[in-house]
């Protein structure tokens, strides 16, 4: 894993992160089907590799419509929050 820029990597992540919709041209993002990861990578080498590639891992495209995710700063993990967007919708 030392061939990637972790101090650089860190710096685009709170850069990016930061950024809107409107701050970004659809010109400028990339389209996230084009990004390709070596699936044989250990999990951490790919996230490091899908860092290095993308310009901006907060907002990309999909099918040419932007996409903006964030995480917000709780215990809640990600299955938890589908899980009850399910529920929700199949109540």
């Amino acid at each position: 894993m030392n061939k990637y820029d972790i101090k650089s990597l860190e710096r685009k992540l709170e850069k990016c992160k930061s950024m809107s919709l409107d701050d970004v041209s659809l010109n400028d993002v990339d389209e996230i089907t084009d990004i390709k990861i070596d699936k044989r990578k250990s999990s951490n080498e790919r996230i490091l590799d899908f860092l290095n590639k993308v310009k901006n891992p907060y907002i990309f495209k999909v099918k040419g419509k932007l996409v903006r995710i964030r995480f917000s700063d709780t215990e809640k993990t990600a299955d938890d929050c589908l899980t009850n967007v399910l529920k929700n919708l199949y109540r």
